[in-house]
Formats: structure tokens, sequence, C-alpha cells
């Protein structure tokens, strides 16, 4: 008997022993992952009467909390909702965060550790809880000028600060508002979750950073990067560019858009092929370098990374082992190459910065409510995608391919841009991809901007990365170059 009694109580002491474990290990090590859990409704009820902080551009507040008479004691309010719908993302009592709300929520509520003697001080003088503001990188006149450039069509602008890596735009169509998200009349919120969900034209998907394309020309810049790093290619090089260029393993030839050769040359300059985006050319300098070099200058620019995590941003890719014919096209950014329009902002963006490509970034601080800074963002660099001289002959290039080339309706009177267009074929079931990447001013570049357009109301046969992306590009630049 005693012996059963003394097994009883050795097993309730480890299961007690074990509790007390697991307790500790859940405030100790999980405390915050589950506290920011977006099913965790009791940590929400208690959120949603927290003096939510500020996010803000410059002294401006683009989401805030204000006092409600109802239940909650505030209710989240966003100015320009659509216009910062993909950076702010939304805060709803049934459907959790996202954007800005989801990645810096517990600065936002007052939760975070870095806040904590804050609260020790709300605590200590009687105080309710009070959230820190962010302030973002972007400029609102840019952000403005994307979105309205964008308009009904659906794609994404993204703007960066070349020196430093932060984000000046960043806009995707078609967006949504999110304060029919983070009312407090819950029926209504969820009809209008059931609404977005079931639009086809997916107005909350984030294409700047959460989505990858087909690049197209725009990716010759990586494929221009990479000859001229070889050592092998000047921008004078004569290169193969024929109406056709026959492949290897393969009866199907590369040929150009038109049909035609390069310029009227079968033997163009690097700088001419650039300039008319002359497919052969290209395909033909992809075979030339190899895959291999393809993929290191691919990803020295940052494909293969996760970029902005403030958004939870996607990784570029470039395909793996490509075959020589898969090899010409991945050259002129077809075949399995994808890119996020981030990602090809930061390549213009580490050509107009010398060949150093920075970390791009949205936050720019973290204040508390009395405006002392928790955590301020410093510009970090990413890689070296190329040397200075060799950014230098790319900014050329791309200066020619905006003064006399297909990027003409990028030009800005009285500044010097530089830039690419591309046009990425996908299927004969849907409009290619119109693309435009550049940056301004070319000898002392202030902003890089890359602008996707998925589909737009026009032809087939008119839709071009010069005619539809280019002049959503120069409205972008001239709100930062106040032009």
């Amino acid at each position: 008997m005693n012996s059963a009694i003394r097994r009883l109580a050795v097993a309730a002491m480890v299961l007690m022993l074990a509790l007390m474990a697991n307790s500790t290990y859940l405030q100790a090590f999980r405390s915050n992952e589950i506290n920011g859990r977006n099913d965790n409704r009791r940590v929400r009820d208690s959120q949603f009467s927290v003096d939510r902080g500020a996010i803000l551009i410059g002294n401006k507040a683009i989401a805030e909390s204000k006092p409600s008479d109802d239940r909650f004691k505030y209710q989240r309010t966003y100015s320009d909702g659509p216009v910062y719908a993909p950076v702010t993302g939304y805060y709803s009592y049934v459907f959790g965060r996202a954007g800005i709300e989801l990645t810096q929520n517990s600065e936002l509520n007052g939760s975070d550790p870095s806040l904590a003697f804050r609260r020790i001080i709300d605590v200590i003088s009687n105080r309710p809880q009070q959230g820190a503001s962010v302030t973002l990188t972007l400029n609102a006149a840019a952000q403005q000028a994307a979105y309205k450039g964008l308009g009904n069509k659906t794609g994404a602008v993204v703007a960066i600060e070349p020196k430093t890596g932060k984000i000046l735009a960043l806009a995707t169509t078609p967006s949504y508002d999110p304060n029919k998200l983070s009312g407090h009349d819950l029926s209504k919120v969820a009809d209008e979750w059931n609404r977005l969900g079931k639009d086809p034209a997916k107005p909350t998907l984030n294409r700047a950073v959460r989505e990858t394309y087909p690049p197209g020309s725009t990716f010759k810049l990586v494929t221009a990067a990479a000859a001229l790093s070889s050592g092998k290619y000047t921008p004078e090089s004569k290169v193969n560019s024929p109406a056709e260029l026959p492949l290897p393993q393969t009866t199907t030839p590369l040929v150009n858009e038109d049909r035609k050769n390069c310029g009227g040359s079968n033997n163009a300059t690097l700088t001419i092929a650039l300039r008319y985006s002359c497919n052969t050319a290209f395909g033909s300098v992809g075979l030339d370098i190899g895959a291999d070099a393809l993929a290191e200058q691919a990803a020295k620019f940052g494909f293969g990374e996760r970029m902005l995590p403030e958004l939870s941003g996607v990784a570029s890719a470039f395909p793996g082992d490509p075959n020589p014919p898969q090899t010409a096209q991945s050259a002129i950014g077809q075949f399995d190459v994808r890119a996020t329009p981030l990602q090809m902002a930061m390549v213009a963006a580490g050509i107009a910065n010398k060949g150093e490509v920075m970390k791009p970034y949205l936050v720019q601080n973290v204040k508390t409510a009395n405006l002392k800074t928790v955590s301020e963002t410093k510009p970090e660099s990413l890689h070296q995608a190329v040397s200075p001289e060799v950014a230098a002959q790319l900014t050329g290039m791309m200066i020619d391919v905006v003064k006399n080339g297909t990027g003409k309706k990028g030009q800005i009177d009285g500044i010097e841009v530089a830039g690419k267009t591309g046009t990425a074929q996908t299927s004969p079931e849907r409009p290619p991809f119109a693309w435009f990447t550049a940056f301004a001013p070319a000898n002392d570049p202030q902003i890089a901007v890359a602008v996707m357009i998925e589909s737009a109301d026009v032809a087939r046969n008119d839709i071009a990365g010069g005619a539809l992306a280019a002049p959503i590009s120069k409205a972008v630049m001239e709100a930062v170059l106040q032009r």
C-alpha cells in the first residue's frame, strides 16, 4: 500500500514539475509569439483597449487609433487607406493584422521588450498602456504619384533611395481600404473580407514584394553587368545580333520582338543591343558567359534572398542548372527567371550607387509617446554587385536607352535619366508584363524606380514597358526631385 502511494506521489510530483517547466518555458521563450498570434482572442480583446501607436510618414499619421464610444476603447483609422494599404496593412479584430500592423505589432501596442521601461513608468504613474509610433521612410509625394500613375491598371511600383536603401514609394493596384477591415461592426467587416477574398483581381495581394514575375528585358541589366564584369566585354564590344539566333539542342530559335536584327546590324555593340533591347544579342552573351556567371551576378544584386521583412517580402529567383537554350532565355529575363518589383528596383539602385546594393528598409524609427527614440534604422550594405567602373559603364548604356532607345517616355526635362524597359512574355492566354526600371539624376542618383504592369485596359500589341511603365516611373521621379 505504501509503495503504491509513493509511486503515485512521485508521478504527481513529476507531472507538477513538468507543468512548471512548461509554464516557465512558455513565459520565458514563447510569450511574445503566443501574444502575437492573430487567433489569440484574449490578447486581442486586451490590445483593442490600448492606445495603439501611429504609423507615420514624417509628422503625418497614415494609421492611428482614435477614441471610440463602443465596447472597444479605440478605433483604428487609415488616411488615404488604399494608397498606403500595401504598407500599413490592416488591424482587424476578426482577421488579425497584416503589413506594418503585423510586423511592428509589439512596438505599436507597447508590449515590445524595448518598451519595458516605459510600461513600468506607466504602471507607477497609473497611466494606461500606450504604444510607440513607427515612422516609415516613404516619401508621401512619391507614394501618391505611384498610386495615381497605376490608376486602374494591375501592377506595382517600388522606389528606393540608392545611397541608403530607403523605400521611398511602394504601391500596388488594385488596392483595398483597410478602414473597412478595422471597423467595430464585425458583420460588415466579415462581409468586406469575403468580398475581397472573392475578387479575382486580388486587391489584398502585395504585388511589390510578395509576388514574383518574369522580369523580361529589365534582366538584361544583370546580363550586361555579368558580361562587363567578366572582362570579355566593353560597352563597344560587338555581339552576335541576328534577327533569329539558333540555339543548341533545339530547332526553335531565339528571336527579336520585331523579327529583325538589332538596330540594322547582325553585330551590334553591347550599347546598341541594350538601346533596342535586342534578344538575340543578349541570348548570345548569355550563352558565351554561361549560366553560372548569370546566376552569380543575379545573386550579387540580391536574387535568392528574402527582402524587406517589414512586409514579409519573398525572394526573387534565377533558375538552377539551366541547359543552353534555357540559359539564353534566362539571359533575357524569360524561362524561369522570377523577380519582384522590389528586386528590379534594387538592380537599378545598385548600379546607381556605384555598384553597391544597399539593404532595402521601410521603418525609419520607433518612438515612444513622449518622442523618445527606441530604435533607428541605419543604412546597411548588402552586396557589391559590380565595380564602380562597371557601374559607370552600365549607367552610360542606360542613359542611351532613355535618350535614344526604348525608354524615351521616361525622360525628364533638364534631368538625365538612366533606365531600361522590359516586356515579359508569359503565355498566349494572357498579356505580357510591362516593366521599366530607372534612376535619376544619372550623375547624382536620388531615386531608383521599378514599375511593373501586370495588366492594363489596352490592346495586347500596345503593351510595352516604354509605353505603359516608363511614364509612371517619370511621375514618381519628378515627385521626389520636385520637378
